[in-house]
């Protein structure tokens, strides 16, 4: 199966903004994320951080599947 750059580029580029979009607001509704960087411990940075590489993950994955693998 032949998928050209652009198609696999759209894909990555709206999962990362999807997946990082859900990722940042769940981590507010969480109590996760704060307004400034610099205020959030250590452990909320590396939690809301692992949130948005999982959100924007499961976005690419279900893009990938449905425009690039139907």
């Amino acid at each position: 199966m032949y998928t050209d750059f652009l198609s696999v580029a759209m894909v990555v580029v709206i999962g990362l903004m999807a997946g990082t979009a859900t990722g940042l607001a769940i981590g507010y509704l969480a109590g996760w994320q704060r307004p400034h960087w610099p205020d959030m411990t250590r452990r909320g940075k590396t939690k809301n951080a692992v949130l948005v590489i999982a959100c924007s993950a499961i976005y690419i994955a279900g893009l990938t599947w449905r425009f690039l693998l139907n």
